[in-house]
């Protein structure tokens, strides 16, 4: 991890949500834990919502994701902490929208977001690298998110 792990995320709420409850503290590939940290167990709970609640949720959060990591960033003076993964969480959410049920789906979904997450093919890498604030936290990750769906709904409708 670039920067030490604050105490402030245990004492904190808002950095304690920025840091996906904790999973973002991880030593070693905290994107990969937080995104893990979506799956369980909030995934399975958020599978039971209809298309319109999680389209809702998806909104809710990602709206609530630029504030929690605008205001994370700023108090630690770190843009993006690689500790934040608050925006993996809505990420692999995005991912999931519409995802059939099932184990197969739930690991299919986590390895494309993890794929685009870590390559950030463009225009992910361009806004990763040009958009500030908690919006650009926020962004890349929601694009990664929508474009793993894309692929997950392809791969369900015409290869599965």
């Amino acid at each position: 991890m670039a920067h030490p792990v604050p105490r402030s995320i245990w004492r904190n709420p808002i950095h304690f949500l920025a840091f996906g409850l904790g999973s973002g503290a991880a030593p070693k590939a905290p994107g990969t834990f937080g995104t893990l940290a979506a799956v369980i167990p909030f995934y399975f709970i958020l599978q039971h919502l209809t298309n319109q609640q999680y389209l809702l949720m998806l909104i809710i959060t990602s709206v609530v994701g630029i504030y929690l990591c605008h205001k994370t960033a700023k108090d630690l003076g770190v843009h993006d902490h690689s500790g934040i993964v608050w925006d993996e969480f809505v990420g692999y959410w995005i991912t999931m929208w519409l995802a059939p049920a099932g184990w197969f789906y739930i690991v299919l979904g986590f390895v494309l977001f993890r794929l685009f997450d870590i390559l950030k093919p463009w225009p992910i890498s361009w806004l990763d690298k040009n958009v500030g604030g908690g919006f650009g936290i926020m962004v890349d990750d929601i694009l990664a998110g929508v474009m793993s769906f894309v692929v997950l709904q392809a791969l369900v409708h015409f290869v599965f």
